[in-house]
């Protein structure tokens, strides 16, 4: 992934506010989301569908990868391919009002061999940041292999 430009955290929500595209934000960087691939687009649906149904028996709430997160303390904000919520859903706003989930509990992401590196290393080191984050789940879009990282405390 290639920065497109370094900006301000303030700067990003104006240009954010004014896109058609998903920007990422990672410590000064903007970064456009590229669209998905076929495999991609299927595993998150089927998962969409699939813990949907249960979650919602359960009180909890999946949300998809259209939703803003605010990855703790490292001040970066990312699209998750789908996120978790089993309590009432934290929001920060910023002055352009676009809202960031501040508590996901479980965050998947679907892997790439463009993504792979970075969601394994520097993202996951920013999620591990979000108070009350238990689970990392990292799906492979090109073989039969999911991965659980459950987070243990908050001293991890």
């Amino acid at each position: 992934m290639k920065p497109t430009t370094t900006v301000p955290i303030e700067d990003y929500f104006k240009i954010l506010e004014g896109s058609d595209v998903k920007l990422e934000y990672y410590d000064g960087e903007i970064v456009a989301k590229a669209g998905a691939q076929p495999p991609h687009v299927h595993i998150q649906s089927n998962f969409l569908i699939e813990l949907g149904k249960c979650l919602k028996q359960k009180g909890c709430s999946i949300m998809t990868s259209d939703l803003l997160v605010k990855a703790g303390s490292c001040n970066n904000y990312y699209y998750p391919d789908l996120v978790i919520v089993s309590q009432k859903e934290l929001y920060s706003k910023n002055l352009s009002g676009i809202k960031a989930l501040e508590n996901p509990e479980i965050i998947i992401e679907i892997l790439s061999p463009s993504t792979e590196l970075f969601d394994r290393t520097r993202k996951f080191d920013c999620y591990k940041t979000i108070d009350g984050f238990k689970e990392y789940v990292l799906v492979d879009s090109s073989k039969k292999q999911i991965e659980i990282i459950t987070k243990l405390s908050e001293a991890e």
